[in-house]
């Protein structure tokens, strides 16, 4: 089984990691369109986070924000008001606030709760519009050495000879070796800035070393293909980009003259609920999608539309593949498809995350990832730290991934072959 910490693009899952979020920028009429209101906390957020307060302010706000808001009214069994007598005439800087609003956070138990620096923020909204400074790899853990598993195409990467089976030794001279891949996409990176980068990788028992420059890069988050004349193959690498519901017609158009589709959602940890919707109403005719929890208790029932998307519905034959990093996002559509019986799931138990997020502008430049809500599949499954179990267990050995075979999409393909003679 591999066991891959993967950093997509060096970005989407360094800030965003197994989030499933509701936005609240840039996406208002889409939310509507949903009937998402119903479950949007109701705080009032200032539509602009430029506004500049003192740090004890932020705090304040932080701590009202999360009092008012978090899907856990017991707040994880504890008295909220402890944190405003704790820290509130202490703070004097904004690492103070910073310092108490995360452990305010901490408190809470929840990895997927987090306060966002201008910085973080700034970053986390560059990934919603598609777009960061970067060089455009793909990097996987594997038995502890770094791999490029994927090149953007005309990406600085590509460009400066960087392939796919590279083992990443250094980064601007720097050893990498025990560095987590965190730490190694900050130091790609470099703060999300133009600049140089050099990379030092192992190809072949050959050390090479290549130079290049950042650059802003636009994230395509769906790709597609046609494996035969009567297979289509889409793989939907995140669902956190506002373009992915444009990019997934796209997708459907290229492949619309199969007549058996296999849908990818490995490695994809998540993103915008409403993508996760508009992607699973694609191939249901109708019938509950999700049904989202809200802290008071109530039902949110989100069902299938049973409309067409860019010209789209789907009938025909359907492999879904997924894998322990599919979560959130990939597991509401995995989940309803599974549940309705409209697809068969490949591969292996999904990682288990049935929380939603929502994003929160606050001053200073700054913003907040508070999870709001949980959620429960068609058949009222709670899959929160327990994933979805597919309908074929099919492991990936680690060799398999480093030398590019994949037992998992052989056996989808088998699964769409026998459709095909039926």
């Amino acid at each position: 089984m591999v066991k891959a910490h993967r950093i997509k693009l060096l970005l989407i899952y360094t800030l965003c990691p197994l989030i499933l979020f509701i936005s609240v920028q840039k996406t208002y009429d889409f939310i509507q369109q949903w009937r998402i209101a119903s479950i949007l906390t109701n705080i009032s957020i200032n539509n602009s986070n430029k506004e500049k307060i003192a740090p004890q302010e932020l705090f304040l706000h932080s701590w009202f924000l999360v009092g008012a808001g978090y899907w856990d009214a017991d707040l994880n069994g504890q008295k909220w008001g402890r944190w405003k007598k704790r820290y509130l005439d202490v703070i004097e800087t904004d690492e103070d606030a910073t310092l108490a609003i995360n452990t305010m956070l901490a408190s809470l138990n929840d990895p997927y709760s987090k306060f966002l620096s201008a910085e973080d923020f700034s970053e986390q909204n560059s990934v919603l519009d598609s777009k960061f400074f970067g060089i455009g790899v793909n990097i996987a853990s594997i038995s502890g050495k770094a791999y490029i598993m994927g090149v953007i195409k005309g990406a600085p990467a590509e460009l400066a000879g960087i392939k796919p089976g590279d083992i990443l030794l250094k980064v601007n001279n720097v050893d990498i070796g025990g560095k987590t891949m965190f730490e190694i996409a900050k130091y790609i990176k470099g703060g999300g800035a133009p600049g140089s980068v050099e990379l030092e990788v192992l190809r072949g028992g050959q050390k090479l070393v290549r130079k290049m420059k950042r650059e802003e890069i636009k994230i395509k988050s769906v790709e597609s293909s046609m494996l035969s004349k009567e297979v289509g193959y889409i793989r939907i690498l995140s669902f956190i980009s506002q373009e992915t519901p444009y990019e997934f017609v796209g997708a459907m158009n290229a492949i619309k003259h199969s007549e058996v589709l296999i849908l990818d959602l490995r490695g994809n940890s998540g993103g915008l609920f409403q993508n996760a919707l508009f992607v699973a109403d694609m191939f249901l005719p109708n019938g509950p999608i999700v049904d989202v929890i809200g802290r008071d208790g109530s039902h949110s029932k989100f069902v299938a539309t049973n409309k067409a998307h860019g010209g789209w519905f789907w009938e025909k034959p359907l492999v879904v593949l997924v894998d322990g990093e599919s979560a959130s996002a990939s597991e509401i559509v995995s989940g309803a498809l599974k549940d309705h019986k409209r697809a068969k799931l490949v591969g292996e138990q999904t990682f288990g995350k049935g929380l939603v997020q929502k994003i929160f502008m606050m001053p200073n430049e700054t913003g907040m990832n508070l999870t709001i809500a949980r959620y429960l599949t068609p058949l009222g499954e709670d899959i929160n730290h327990k994933g979805i179990a597919p309908d074929y267990m099919v492991e990936q050995p680690e060799q398999h991934a480093i030398k590019g075979k994949d037992s998992q999409l052989e056996f989808a393909l088998s699964i769409a072959q026998a459709e095909l003679e039926k």
